[in-house]
């Protein structure tokens, strides 16, 4: 996604680069991907943007991992960042209630997406290669570090989670309720950007 101050541009990444050079400009907010257990979902493309009651949607369609000639319509919630750039859930729409969520239902293990999707050479293989973005197991402890390392720490100011990688990179992702469909039960997610323009996901 690109943003500008004016609907005829120029429209820039989130570096500030121009979107009309030829590079892989960030942030990609959505992108082939796979939670685990899951032949995951390629083909998330052909998007649209509509709003209602003001909340704003992004519908596009997926192809499953598996059977990949089917086309489901996926929607999607967006949110904002902080600082005004638009994510996207990393489930779909399923009229979950929104309630608070509490900093001990955070603590736990997740299942993390980091979409570090860069574009396949060629047109042609990119009809014919997924490039799933993978989920990997992530925990969060109740002292406020994660996978048992303490140069990784977590902080949680409802609804914005940090996470802080070994001083590297911060992760900041919204934590909302919503709809496990690979598992179908209620779950947490979260959805941000890392401070690269990274986007990140996670279920739990």
């Amino acid at each position: 996604v690109g943003r500008s101050d004016f609907p005829e541009g120029p429209f820039v990444d989130f570096n500030g680069k121009d979107l009309n050079i030829a590079e892989d400009n960030i942030p990609m907010i959505l992108a082939p991907y796979r939670f685990l257990s899951h032949g995951g979902w390629q083909g998330t493309s052909h998007p649209t943007v509509f709003q209602d009651g003001g909340q704003f949607y992004m519908g596009h369609q997926g192809r499953p991992g598996v059977d990949k000639f089917f086309m489901v319509l996926h929607i999607r919630k967006i949110y904002w960042t902080e600082d005004g750039w638009p994510i996207v859930s990393p489930q779909r729409f399923a009229g979950i209630t929104e309630t608070p969520v509490s900093v001990t239902e955070v603590e736990g293990i997740w299942e993390r997406i980091q979409f570090d999707y860069r574009v396949v050479p060629g047109f042609a293989s990119q009809q014919i290669l997924p490039d799933f973005q993978e989920a990997s197991e992530i925990e969060l402890q109740s002292g406020g570090t994660f996978n048992g390392e303490a140069n990784n720490t977590w902080t949680y100011t409802p609804p914005w989670l940090e996470l802080n990688w070994n001083n590297v990179t911060n992760d900041k992702v919204l934590v909302t309720r919503g709809r496990d469909w690979e598992n179908k039960n209620p779950c947490l997610i979260f959805t941000g950007l890392n401070n690269q323009g990274t986007a990140v996901w996670g279920k739990k």
